[in-house]
C-alpha cells in the first residue's frame, strides 16, 4: 500500500493533488450541509478549521493544473504551511472537547471577534474557544467534526511531505 502511494506521487502527481483537492471540497460541502440543514452552528475554530481546508483545497487544485516539479515542490510547501495549521486548530479543538474547560461559556462568534477586535486580541480569543468549541454535536466512528479534520489535515501534511521528498 504505502509503495503504491509513493509510486502515484512519482508518476502522477497532478492526479494526487487533484484527490486532495476533491476531498477537501467534499468536507467543505459536509460541512455547509451540517450547517445549512442540519442545523449546526459552527465554532469560531471550525470556522479557521474551513478557511485552511480552503486554503488546501485551493492550493491542490491549482496544482493539479500545472505539471512543472518546481510548481510542485514550492505549492506543497503551500500545502504543508495550510494543513499544519489546520490540524493545530483541529488538535486544539479535539482537547477541547476531550477536556471541556470548567467554565462553559460562549463567546462572540468569529465574525465579531474580527469585527470588534484587533487582530493581536482575536486571534488568543478564538484559539481559547468557547462553550461551543467544546460541544460535540455530529460523530462518525466515535470522532467528532475536529477529529476527522484533524486526520484529512495529517493526511494532507504527510502527502505534502512525501511529494516535497519524492520530487527533491
Amino acid at each position: 500500500m504505502a509503495n503504491a502511494v509513493l509510486v502515484m506521487l512519482d508518476t502522477a502527481p497532478r492526479r494526487v493533488f487533484a484527490f486532495l483537492s476533491a476531498t477537501c471540497v467534499a468536507m467543505l460541502a459536509f460541512g455547509m450541509y451540517l450547517q445549512h440543514s442540519q442545523g449546526l452552528e459552527p465554532c469560531p475554530m471550525c470556522i479557521v478549521q474551513r478557511y485552511a481546508l480552503f486554503a488546501v483545497a485551493l492550493v491542490a487544485g491549482l496544482l493539479s493544473a500545472s505539471g512543472s516539479k518546481r510548481v510542485h515542490v514550492g505549492g506543497s510547501f503551500a500545502l504543508l504551511l495550510a494543513a499544519g495549521f489546520g490540524a493545530f486548530v483541529a488538535a486544539r479543538q479535539s482537547w477541547l472537547q476531550w477536556y471541556p474547560p470548567e467554565v462553559a461559556t460562549c463567546g462572540r462568534d468569529f465574525y465579531g471577534m474580527i469585527e470588534n477586535f484587533p487582530l493581536n486580541r482575536a486571534i488568543p480569543m478564538i484559539f481559547k474557544g468557547s462553550g461551543d468549541c467544546s460541544a460535540i454535536d455530529w460523530t462518525f466512528l466515535g470522532g467528532s467534526i475536529a477529529n476527522w479534520a484533524f486526520v484529512i489535515f495529517s493526511l494532507v501534511f504527510v502527502l505534502a511531505s512525501l511529494m516535497i521528498w519524492r520530487k527533491r
